[in-house]
């Protein structure tokens, strides 16, 4: 090889040597698994797919609310008067005292507006953290309470985007049967020092403050969680009453309505099932006031497909109008 075609051949190996590797790096950005909650292994031949968009009304609202929760976000730790000013404030809600609702609400820089879920019709009062907006966000939550009828039942989302898509099924099945509360915690459970920004395990947070509340006033609820496919390998949902077992009706209820759908039910109050929240807080306090409670697993596929997770939703609601119409 002459010096004048040298400078070409190294040239020219240094070009493909470039182009292998571009191509490794794709190829294990394409294969590489996500990090953290959002994680969901395959499992019987099912891989998620992207979000749906969200349809308008409440549901668009909660995911324009969650879209920036992640475990790098914060979240600041509430004293026990932040957590029961707050409860307080919903109380005095569900009481019909707006306006001393209101001013309750802002002394621990809550806000208090009613809005309207355009899918429905319905009115709703929203009880949101002032903090949201702003550059350290407290991470406490949100409450939606139906105005149009009498609180019944609630909807809890304890882990919303760390248990992806639970925070749209809970605004969709709120629209779907009067007198609900939504109550959606305010950030990633993995967003604070160690775990406590994971509000299903934790007594000390916002959320559990209204959920106690609304147990208390002797209100069934029912939790929706998101587990991956290998956590219950058999099956599509794992249904449980957690600590009590004042909701074992409506459990049944509930795994008969999935099962009639074709989804595989996990019942824990019949077997052994992992996920059981047993130690779930809200759980307890529901248990402890003798109050209907269900602990919900669902696994991607009812989360993530559009028509799954429509059939998810018309069974829970199934339930919750059961609720109604028995207080």
């Amino acid at each position: 090889m002459n010096s004048r075609t040298r400078p070409m051949a190294v040239a020219k190996k240094l070009r493909i040597l470039a182009a292998v590797t571009a191509c490794v790096l794709s190829l294990s950005q394409c294969t590489g698994d996500s990090s953290g909650e959002d994680r969901e292994p395959t499992g019987k031949g099912y891989r998620s797919p992207r979000a749906a968009t969200p349809a308008p009304g409440l549901e668009r609202v909660i995911a324009e609310y969650t879209a920036g929760f992640g475990e790098d976000t914060g979240y600041r730790h509430p004293s026990r008067r932040d957590r029961e000013t707050v409860a307080k404030g919903v109380a005095l809600l569900l009481d019909g005292r707006r306006e001393e609702a209101e001013h309750r609400l802002a002394d621990v820089d809550f806000a208090l507006r009613t809005v309207t879920d355009e899918a429905t019709g319905r009115r709703y009062a929203e009880v949101a953290d002032r903090s949201e907006g702003g550059t350290a966000p407290r991470g406490w939550g949100r409450v939606y309470l139906d105005l149009d009828s009498p609180a019944r039942w609630t909807v809890q989302v304890p882990h919303p985007v760390a248990d992806r898509n639970t925070e749209r099924l809970g605004a969709r099945l709120l629209g779907r049967a009067p007198g609900g509360v939504l109550i959606v915690a305010g950030a990633h459970r993995k967003a604070g020092r160690g775990d406590e920004a994971d509000v299903a395990h934790r007594r000390d947070s916002v959320f559990h403050a209204v959920c106690a509340e609304l147990a208390r006033r002797g209100l069934p609820g029912v939790q929706l969680h998101g587990m991956a496919d290998d956590s219950a390998p058999d099956h599509d949902v794992v249904a449980s009453t957690g600590r009590g077992s004042e909701g074992r009706p409506e459990a049944r209820a509930l795994a008969a309505a999935l099962r009639k759908r074709g989804y595989d039910v996990c019942r824990a109050w019949a077997r052994s099932c992992p996920l059981e929240g047993r130690t779930n807080v809200q759980g307890r306090a529901a248990a402890a006031h003798d109050v209907s409670f269900l602990h919900v697993e669902f696994g991607p596929r009812l989360r993530e497909r559009p028509a799954d997770a429509t059939e998810a939703v018309n069974a829970l609601a199934e339930v919750v109008r059961g609720w109604g119409r028995r207080r």
